[in-house]
């Protein structure tokens, strides 16, 4: 019962359409309508600025995190026996494809860092270190977000438990996935590349 709620709850705080509740707030505009549409922090900051970026990266990482920690939360009060990083899972999926917007999201980045800030803070800063390097060599948001989870999978495999390498992993063959069109575009080299780093 209580694995059942906690799974529709991480579904739904996963969602939550930060772009789109940004957008409307800061510039009364459907983001979806805009940019390349995307529900993302990278739509995000290409339509909306950096400061609303930040705002969209921010709440989709806390999505994520929030989720997580819910089995924790929870067993203050009642016995609970299930994976935290397996309910954040689904804040994954909400944020993907979300109920609140039509079941069009974003990439899964940001959400799936949450994901592991949520079990592991140390894993979550080599994750942000490692993204920032990428992203400040590269340029490309896309490129970096794949990369830091193909690092993050090996990082985890030498240093951590094998059930978070697993879910790791998961995550990043998703994004990458996720991120498909992207990948053909850095290969025909029309991605486009950031401005503000």
């Amino acid at each position: 019962m209580y694995i059942i709620l906690f799974i529709i709850i991480a579904y739904l705080l996963g969602s939550i359409p930060s772009a789109l509740i940004v957008g409307k707030i800061s510039k009364n505009i459907d983001i979806r309508e805009h940019g390349s549409g995307n529900l993302g922090a990278t739509n995000a900051f290409r339509v909306l600025g950096t400061k609303a970026g930040i705002i969209v990266t921010l709440s989709d990482i806390l999505k994520g995190t929030l989720a997580t920690v819910l089995p924790l939360l929870a067993s203050f009060y009642i016995d609970v026996d299930i994976s935290s990083l397996f309910v954040g899972l689904f804040a994954v999926l909400g944020h993907t494809y979300p109920v609140f917007a039509r079941f069009k999201g974003g990439k899964a980045a940001a959400t799936s860092a949450g994901v592991i800030l949520g079990v592991s803070p140390l894993m979550f800063v080599i994750i942000v270190l490692v993204f920032i390097t990428i992203l400040y060599l590269s340029k490309y948001v896309s490129l970096s977000s794949m990369l830091t989870g193909i690092i993050a999978s090996i990082v985890s495999y030498l240093v951590s438990d094998r059930f978070l390498f697993f879910v790791i992993l998961a995550l990043t063959i998703f994004i990458c996935i996720r991120h498909k069109d992207n990948i053909k575009r850095i290969i025909n080299k029309t991605e486009p590349k950031i401005t503000w780093l």
